[in-house]
């Protein structure tokens, strides 16, 4: 599955908040990959607004296992001072997007050629 999600970067911490990302502690990669995430990314726009994308084959688990994670608290605590205020804890709470338009899904339902110039 597909999961996308959002969050607000304080705008006068989008250096900071991009130079932290340069180099993610090793620890905090394991423990992303570890749950069940693969193909996470995040995308930045200059007001603040942050876009991130992964795959998971089941993401209940995948937030579980976070959650329970003392590498992910650990990280979590480091990096909540740089979103605009959120009920609970930010990268775990982040409203959902969702998915309306998926190229491979429709091409895959679409006969060989039948629709193509």
């Amino acid at each position: 599955m597909r999961v996308c999600f959002e969050l607000q970067v304080k705008p006068e911490r989008l250096a900071e908040y991009t130079a932290r990302h340069a180099a993610v502690w090793p620890e905090m990669l394991a423990a992303i990959a570890d749950a069940g995430r693969r193909n996470y990314s995040l995308f930045l726009r200059p007001d603040g607004l942050l876009i991130g994308y992964y795959e998971t084959d089941d993401d209940d688990a995948a937030q579980r296992a976070l959650a329970a994670d003392p590498r992910t608290t650990r990280w979590e605590a480091d990096m909540a001072e740089f979103f605009v205020a959120e009920v609970g804890r930010p990268d775990q709470e982040a409203p959902r997007l969702t998915e309306v338009f998926n190229l491979e899904n429709q091409l895959a339902r679409t006969p060989s050629g039948s629709d193509r110039a």
